[in-house]
């Protein structure tokens, strides 16, 4: 008891500190509840009751910086709302499958584009709103809400890619206004859990505390570092989901 919840302490304390960077922390916290046991379905419930409290404290500390875009994000949120329940809704029906290959391919184009583009996302290049980018940026959150709720892994990366490549933002703001967003759709998805009765408390409440702790770390080292702390750590979260994605599909 007290080994499980140490195991689940320490690694989503490390989770939420990487997830608060550059996103990819489901990849820590995840299993160190299937590790000690919970059933899946009961992990992912816990798990979303977890980190919705981590992206809590990431977004209001990133808001308290200025790092977050209101006048964009608040258009945002109610498409990434509304997806994420629509996602949570969709995976009682539809095989996650198909997602799961094309998910792979996407991913890794990503973390490789990034990684062959040197200066991206180094510098803030954003100027001003644009209709046409704003209609965009609404139907982003509204697909990445609904993969969210839908399947999950990699949504942090790509949020932060869509508001590099279509805003100009740089890591650091890009890493601020994913993780309101980020923070949206946990809750939307945390709702339906809540409402079927699939979160453990009794690991949801420690891992919780040391999730907010991990988070508040996170966000003063991207605010402090900068891109060049960022940067590294989202090409290698973006690597690492699609090696667990290669991993599951073999």
């Amino acid at each position: 008891m007290w080994l499980n919840l140490l195991i689940i302490s320490a690694l989503g304390f490390f989770a939420a500190a990487v997830d608060a960077i550059a996103g990819g922390g489901g990849l820590i916290s995840l299993p160190a509840l299937l590790v000690i046991g919970v059933p899946p379905h009961l992990a992912l419930g816990t798990n979303k009751f977890a980190a919705c409290t981590a992206s809590l404290n990431s977004s209001i500390t990133f808001a308290r910086s200025g790092k977050v875009h209101f006048p964009l994000v608040k258009w945002q949120i109610p498409f990434t709302f509304i997806g994420a329940l629509l996602g949570v809704w969709a995976v009682l029906s539809v095989s996650s499958q198909f997602l799961n290959k094309a998910v792979l391919v996407l991913v890794l184009i990503v973390g490789i584009y990034t990684i062959l583009h040197k200066n991206l996302g180094m510098e803030n290049k954003f100027q001003q709103l644009i209709p046409a980018k704003l209609i965009a940026g609404c139907f982003f959150a509204l697909v990445l809400g609904f993969y969210d709720g839908f399947f999950g892994p990699g949504t942090g990366s790509f949020l932060i890619f869509s508001f590099i490549s279509l805003f100009g933002f740089d890591f650091v703001a890009a890493s601020a206004n994913s993780k309101v967003l980020n923070f949206v759709s946990n809750f939307a998805s945390l709702i339906l859990f809540a409402w079927n009765g699939k979160i453990l408390f009794l690991y949801g409440i420690p891992m919780a505390i040391s999730m907010i702790l991990g988070s508040l770390l996170g966000t003063k080292l991207a605010i402090r570092r900068g891109a060049a702390l960022v940067k590294p750590i989202f090409i290698t979260m973006s690597l690492l989901v699609a090696v667990k994605l290669i991993a599951q599909y073999l």
